[in-house]
């Protein structure tokens, strides 16, 4: 008596991924409930069984599920949003102020739910995924149908869903709690990358996973800035800084994996870490091509993975394989690296080991859950087919096969798409919803980009100065005659500073944005550095005798990113250097404070000392009686109305260049 089973995919090439690398013509698969339960003959299997549902798959392929081993699946509704720019300005400058405005736990949802219409499309039954609102994302999967390791996206400084890593980290065990008996759903802990995170968040990351025995996400070394601000700042390269942190000794899953040494290759081997190659984004984004053939040599599981739609811009697996197989190719000169086999076992049943989910997903095996695609071959882009080559049905797939050419798809044994139609999701609504957000973020995105302190906003950590500057500057003909300010018997000296001073002007229309490098100096040698950003408002307010001037202060943000950064966010009309040396007093003068500062500047030299006093405050009323102070302390060094200088530095050096 034949045994009855749930549904019967026969007549198709069955492509098993399992560890002899079966390849079936004219092959079966049976699946009852959510497992497989036979792969073979389809004459063995239609003697044996008898099914609720025939399937007949002639000219198709059955494979495993495709799994896309890294991605950011709410990005969907930010594809597109700023391209051809570095990763950090993409990042810091673009998406995280937008995420900031715009990510909602509806936002998640919504996005994640586009994201599996387009995964499932491409063949892909399973996700790793790295964002907030991590439980929206879970559930918008579930809801889909599909299977996904859902990680909760943990960062130093506050995010859209948690005003520090303590919520995050609150919020990432709560969510482990409520998922990680779901069928579907595999929930982790995500620590962004090793340069957003502390030592200390890492560690707490490190226990919460090992907690419930769940996987670790995490980026390693995607740009080469990455690692070398990593070796300057921690004194060692990426990978060994984690692994100090106990990173590795969780289910790891790292992402990227771009910049590493062949010691750093072997440690994630010993440590069984899984890593997720993103060939498409890393080249979109020009952050270099991982060593994957070394990867792959050494025994390191290596899985393929879109990366986010903002940043690919898509999700299509098939895409991704072919080129991870010729990339790996044209990077070592060698068209035997990372054959077709290999690729389709990166996206499948390797790609299911880097995940840590192999022993129920990745092949068509016995017992493994149902997660099956059937792709067909008979595209005139796949025609014709020769066989006197064991391995040519990886060669269709890899080289030739399309997203498009995907007919069905199962997970856990349920159908979600059938003649390539979806039967989870409405794309129609999915599409209207999607197209509402991306009106809203354009019109802020177009707001802001009209006004540089929007801009200087977005990237964060900016303060308001004092809302009224007072100042004025002056030649003098020696350092000397400063002393006959400093030792008046109305000043006391609070501290006083060398400086060499590095400026950078950005120029727009009516605007200026400075940044500054400041490099203190003690003996001839320097002994720190600060880095910051000045944004002042356009125009003077109000001028006194003098020349002493009035002006809306300014605001003032840390420089925590190289100054390529701010170029290529800020995109400035004109860029303008000026350097110099600078001796600086903070002085007491009848009671108020005081900066006097001695400047020489060196480039471009224009020759001469510069005397600059000035002063800060909140109050217009304070400001106006600093401003007749000033000109007390110019009547007691003797600087005459001849040796006033009206211009700024920028404008007075104009001239020189």
């Amino acid at each position: 008596m034949k045994e009855i089973v749930d549904i019967l995919l026969t007549g198709g090439t069955v492509v098993t991924m399992d560890s002899e690398f079966r390849v079936i013509e004219d092959g079966a698969v049976a699946v009852k409930g959510d497992k497989i339960v036979a792969v073979g003959p389809a004459s063995e299997l239609e003697s044996a069984y008898r099914a609720e549902e025939i399937n007949q798959c002639d000219g198709q392929a059955i494979t495993p599920g495709l799994i896309n081993a890294h991605t950011h699946a709410p990005m969907t509704l930010l594809r597109g949003l700023a391209n051809d720019r570095r990763l950090d300005v993409w990042l810091m400058g673009y998406m995280m102020p937008t995420e900031h405005e715009f990510v909602t736990p509806e936002f998640c949802y919504l996005g994640t739910q586009l994201a599996c219409a387009e995964m499932i499309r491409s063949g892909v039954t399973t996700f790793t995924d790295m964002y907030y609102f991590e439980a929206e994302v879970a559930r918008a999967a579930a809801d889909a149908g599909m299977r996904a390791i859902c990680g909760e996206t943990i960062l130093k400084f506050p995010s859209p869903d948690a005003a520090s890593y303590d919520e995050s980290l609150a919020y990432a065990r709560d969510f482990i709690e409520k998922w990680r008996d779901h069928p579907l759903i595999v929930p982790s802990v995500a620590p962004h990358a090793p340069y957003t995170s502390t030592d200390e968040m890492l560690r707490a990351c490190v226990e919460l996973a090992q907690e419930f025995d769940v996987p670790l996400q995490i980026h390693i070394a995607e740009t080469r800035q990455e690692v070398e601000t990593c070796r300057s700042e921690r004194g060692m390269p990426v990978v060994p800084w984690v692994k100090k942190q106990h990173v590795l000794d969780a289910k790891t899953i790292a992402a990227h994996c771009v910049h590493l040494d062949q010691g750093e290759i072997y440690t994630l081997q010993h440590h069984g870490t899984g890593v997720a190659h993103c060939p498409t984004s890393n080249l979109k984004l020009a952050s270099g091509i991982a060593p994957v053939a070394d990867m792959l040599e050494v025994g390191v599981n290596v899985g393929i993975g879109t990366d986010g739609p903002a940043s690919n811009n898509d999700l299509d697996m098939f895409q991704e394989m072919h080129i991870a197989a010729i990339l790996a190719k044209g990077a070592t000169y060698n068209p035997t690296v990372l054959p077709a086999r290999q690729a389709f076992a990166m996206a499948t049943i390797m790609g299911a080991r880097a995940v840590h989910l192999d022993h129920m997903i990745g092949s068509l095996e016995i017992g493994k859950r149902a997660d099956i695609a059937v792709i067909d071959l008979n595209g005139v882009h796949n025609w014709p087919h020769f066989r006197q080559d064991p391995n040519a049905i990886y060669a269709e797939l890899v080289y030739a096969a399309k997203s498009s050419d995907v007919r069905h798809v199962m997970v856990n044994g349920k159908w979600l798409m059938r003649d390539g139609a979806l039967l989870t999701l409405n794309e129609d609504v999915l599409r209207e919803r999607a197209s509402e957000i991306a009106r809203r973020i354009d019109a802020f995105l177009i707001e802001r980009e009209g006004n540089v302190l929007s801009k200087l906003i977005s990237v964060g950590g900016v303060a308001q100065e004092e809302s009224f500057e007072v100042q004025v500057k002056a030649r003098i003909d020696s350092i000397e005659k400063v002393n006959l300010l400093l030792e008046h018997p109305d000043v006391n000296i609070v501290r006083s500073v060398h400086y060499r001073q590095y400026d950078t002007y950005f120029i727009f229309d009516g605007e200026r944005l400075r940044y500054r490098e400041d490099d203190r100096v003690e003996n001839g040698q320097v002994t720190g550095v600060r880095t910051r950003l000045t944004y002042t408002e356009p125009g003077k307010k109000h001028e006194f005798e003098h020349a002493v001037l009035l002006s809306r202060s300014r605001f003032i943000a840390p420089a925590d990113r190289p100054l390529r950064f701010y170029r290529e966010y800020f995109q400035p009309r004109q860029e303008l250097e000026v350097n110099k040396e600078r001796l600086r007093w903070h002085i007491d003068y009848k009671g108020k404070r005081f900066y006097v500062n001695v400047d020489r500047v060196t480039e471009p030299p224009i020759g001469g000392l510069f005397l600059e006093i000035k002063s800060r405050t909140w109050s217009r009323k304070d400001a106006e009686e600093k401003a007749h102070m000033i000109a007390d302390m110019l009547n007691i060094l003797g600087v005459g109305q001849d040796d006033l200088v009206l211009e700024e530095y920028v404008d007075l050096t104009a001239s020189k260049r």
